[in-house]
């Protein structure tokens, strides 16, 4: 088995995998309607997707949405979103169409946090998320989980909002892969 050594804080093995944590290049949420990371390698287990100081124009709720070689899947998703104000209030919606981050939007939310993308079942191409992240405009949290199957191996993600007309215009987002 040739293990290579290459200074960069990962090891590549035969498999072609590396042992380490990938980044991604940070994308500026500032101009479009969605935004995509493609060429996720066939042995990633585990993405983060990271969020900072990101906002939308409007008040459509942003998803998450995986996709494979036959492009991004808009169906099938089981699970929810919630915000959580510190007021006590908790509201959650129901997400079919991709991991809904939050259950409520507005055009001034600005929000920071991270979503873990897990491979449970790679046969059946079935990944978990879960993820939480916060409002730095009020005292709010957003959680996110649910899981998908894919019809077949994960190689790009997507960031849009749940009608897909919203634009983001604030903020950075990246993501980290491993194997």
């Amino acid at each position: 088995m040739a293990t290579v050594i290459d200074g960069s804080a990962s090891v590549t093995i035969n498999s072609g995998a590396v042992l380490g944590i990938t980044s991604g290049t940070a994308v500026a949420s500032t101009s479009s309607a969605s935004i995509d990371f493609t060429g996720i390698p066939s042995w990633v287990k585990r993405i983060t997707v990271n969020f900072s100081g990101v906002s939308t124009n409007g008040t459509s709720i942003p998803l998450l949405q995986l996709g494979d070689s036959g492009g991004i899947e808009n169906t099938g998703y089981l699970g929810s979103g919630s915000s959580v104000f510190a007021a006590s209030a908790c509201t959650a919606v129901l997400q079919t169409t991709g991991f809904g981050i939050g259950a409520g939007m507005a055009s001034t939310v600005v929000f920071h946090g991270a979503i873990q993308i897990t491979l449970l079942d790679a046969t059946a191409n079935t990944w978990c998320a879960n993820g939480v992240l916060a409002r730095s405009d009020t005292a709010c949290i957003f959680n996110c989980s649910g899981a998908k199957s894919l019809s077949a191996t994960l190689d790009r993600i997507r960031i849009t909002t749940v009608l897909g007309t919203d634009t983001f215009d604030a903020g950075s987002i990246n993501i980290m892969y491993e194997g």
